[in-house]
């Protein structure tokens, strides 16, 4: 799919997109006879990994690490069980990270909903009584 499809289905822009590809996050699997870059649905889920980390605070690098891990483990290619197991090590500290950096936010939302509630009520006092 060409990358308009692509930022469709991930709501990313294409300034986006062509960012991720200039840092090597993600490269488009082929191009077109036009030189149009296309990508396959692998593509497009690496894509929403990015997208679903970038609001937890990730780096670019981290994203890199965590997909290097991810592609490494999902190859075909035979890994020795030390090399399998710092792999996973790899993606668990990064789900650990995960984990708490949306505790974190669950706890930035209770806030701001409080913080809404008050306001609403204090409009609600300071509005005049209709007859």
């Amino acid at each position: 799919m060409q990358i308009g499809e692509v930022a469709a289905r991930t709501e990313l822009s294409l300034r986006t997109i062509r960012h991720y590809e200039e840092t090597g996050l993600v490269i488009p699997s082929a191009r077109s006879q036009g030189g149009f870059r296309l990508y396959t649905e692998a593509d497009v889920q690496r894509l929403m990994v990015i997208r679903r980390m970038k609001p937890l605070g990730f780096t670019l690098d981290q994203m890199r690490d965590l997909l290097d891990a991810t592609d490494r483990l999902d190859s075909d290619e035979a890994l020795g069980s030390a090399e399998r197991e710092a792999l996973l090590g790899r993606v668990r500290e990064y789900e650990q990270a995960a984990t708490e950096q949306v505790d974190k936010l669950r706890v930035q939302l209770a806030r701001a909903e409080d913080f809404a509630e008050t306001l609403r009520t204090r409009l609600h006092q300071a509005a005049p009584a209709t007859s």
